[in-house]
């Protein structure tokens, strides 16, 4: 019979990177990239959230949390600028990461937190944006290792213990 500790050990398969974009100034649109480094305990390069020590170094969502977002909201699909984090990734539950290292292209991450919406998500998204945005903003996490993230990059748990 399978524990707790091996279902939650358990992924169907690797996530990929769909999305790269970084916020290099507060209430300016994102830049959308092809590939970004990740720089150690430190963020993303060129985003104005990489700080040392800092939770929310890199920002992460679903691309299956963006399409209800955009069924939600009566849309046909949603600009990944438009909810303001870092990273889409496809096939990969990344609430399941809670607890976890993981690994996107050549940099390890470690989970941090959810990303819980902001009210920019109001003016974002128009009427009830937030409350739309609420349990599907996606996870926070910190730069471990630093490396490279390209788009179509694998994004999958790492065995390196959590601190």
């Amino acid at each position: 019979m399978d524990t707790l500790q091996s279902l939650t050990a358990t992924f169907a398969q690797p996530g990929r990177v769909e999305w790269i974009g970084v916020r290099p100034v507060r209430m300016q649109p994102l830049r959308v990239l092809e590939r970004v480094q990740a720089v150690e305990e430190v963020g993303l390069e060129g985003d104005r959230y990489a700080s040392p020590g800092g939770k929310r170094q890199v920002t992460l969502i679903q691309a299956e949390h963006l399409q209800t977002v955009a069924d939600l909201l009566g849309m046909g699909t949603l600009d990944p600028g438009l909810v303001r984090r870092n990273i889409v990734v496809s096939g990969l539950n990344l609430l399941a990461l809670k607890g976890k290292r993981f690994r996107v292209g050549d940099a390890l991450l470690e989970y941090t937190g959810p990303c819980d919406p902001c009210s920019r998500m109001e003016s974002n998204l128009g009427k009830g944006g937030y409350n739309v945005m609420r349990g599907h903003g996606g996870i926070t996490a910190r730069v471990i290792s630093g490396g490279l993230i390209r788009l179509g990059d694998a994004v999958s748990p790492d065995d390196t213990p959590a601190a």
